[in-house]
């Protein structure tokens, strides 16, 4: 089944571990085959990776995008896993339900949970951050 796209002007997205960008206008494109793409809006910058979840979405996305070094990325995935469960039990289920997603090869929906994840850590940030303003 083919898969229809609409890019906005100047809009990205990375297909089959390719970086296309459209042009001035609205844009339909029909990709007919199955194949890596991520949306501009689901892209995460090496530079944005900023936070433990973010660098946990960030190793994520990059085994989505391109399956060399899978080892490599596996092993950082497993390590960010660690820190973030031990620094926060409470996500320990997220991330076992990510994890599965993982060791399967499905990663688009893992992308899924850690965005999840990264709005938890938000939300948990900015509680703790209200708690400090009221000591």
């Amino acid at each position: 089944m083919a898969l229809k796209i609409d890019l906005k002007p100047h809009e990205r997205l990375i297909i089959g571990g390719a970086v296309v960008a459209n042009g001035n206008s609205r844009c339909e494109l029909v990709v007919e085959n199955n194949v890596v793409i991520l949306r501009q809006k689901d892209i995460l910058r090496e530079k944005d990776a900023s936070t433990p979840c973010k660098r946990i979405y960030f190793i994520v996305q990059l085994m989505y995008v391109d399956e060399s070094q899978l080892l490599d990325k596996h092993n950082v995935y497993w390590t960010l896993i660690k820190d973030v469960v031990e620094a926060a039990p409470s996500t320990a289920r997220l991330l076992a339900d990510m994890s599965e997603h993982i060791v399967n090869k499905r990663y688009y929906p893992a992308l899924k949970l850690a965005r999840k994840l990264i709005k938890y850590e938000e939300e948990a940030t900015a509680d703790a951050r209200t708690r400090a303003q009221c000591l």
